[in-house]
């Protein structure tokens, strides 16, 4: 957990002018100085542990995160920490009914599938320049769109949002289809919109990188926990140990 001086020394503190602020996000405000707001960080590591304990639940229980972070600041810290989990992630821009449409999601995914296979066979090769052109045009739009999420077989089973106020369309679909939301909330943001907001600065790049840093670590641990094998206890232990008692023999005085 990053302490207090690691989070003020990222930034992760600072807020929005107070007339571009929700009025919901007063609960996790400290102060105002100089028309700006600022977050209180103990509500921000005190709301990060209780983000981070949900979520270390659902990976103990093997539940699918999908990561959502399209603002340029925060792509690259989103797909490398759902990379690093093996889960699925958003970062280009949100196409409307991921969630709620999944079923037609689906079948752009089955294309990109379709696509990527056709590209390796010996028919492909034959084809002239300009067919090759079509195709790959094709498969390179798809990809930009949807690569992050094409081994993502069902609907997630938690959303991880970086931006509340950017994603309030991913949040809104998540709310829709029940789904529980994680999300950077900074002062512009609705926090009632979300199951587990953590409030922070979601605009400077080092406080988004510290706060993804943290879930990645606390992640992947209880990953790598939950993929070894339970211990044994000594009672398991020593009755392995003990060699099994063979049934004595029967002598010829018993058969008589």
């Amino acid at each position: 957990m990053p302490t207090l001086v690691e989070l003020l020394s990222a930034g992760t503190h600072f807020g929005h002018k107070k007339e571009r602020s929700h009025p919901r996000a007063k609960d996790y405000i400290f102060t105002l100085r100089e028309g700006i707001y600022v977050i209180d960080l103990e509500k921000t590591q005190e709301y990060l542990k209780r983000a981070l304990e949900y979520l270390k639940r659902q990976i103990s229980s093997g539940k699918i995160i999908l990561f959502v972070g399209t603002k340029r600041q925060a792509k690259d810290a989103v797909k490398k920490v759902a990379e690093n989990l093996g889960m699925p992630y958003v970062t280009h821009r949100w196409l409307g009914g991921t969630l709620t449409n999944f079923e037609t999601i689906r079948k752009n995914l089955q294309e990109l599938e379709r696509l990527e296979n056709q590209t390796k066979t010996p028919e492909f090769a034959a084809l002239t320049k300009k067919e090759k052109k079509i195709v790959t045009d094709k498969l390179e739009r798809l990809q930009i769109t949807f690569s992050g999420i094409k081994e993502m077989k069902n609907l997630p089973d938690v959303v991880f949002a970086v931006d509340a106020n950017k994603e309030a369309g991913v949040i809104a679909e998540a709310e829709r289809m029940e789904i529980p939301v994680v999300a950077i909330c900074d002062t512009d943001a609705n926090p009632d919109k979300v199951t587990y907001p953590v409030p922070a600065n979601d605009d400077a790049p080092k406080s988004i990188e510290i706060l993804m840093k943290v879930v990645e670590e606390e992640l992947k641990s209880k990953e790598e926990e939950s993929a070894k094998p339970e211990e044994k206890t000594i009672e398991e232990i020593s009755k392995e140990e003990k060699p099994e008692k063979k049934p004595a023999k029967s002598s010829k005085k018993d058969k008589k």
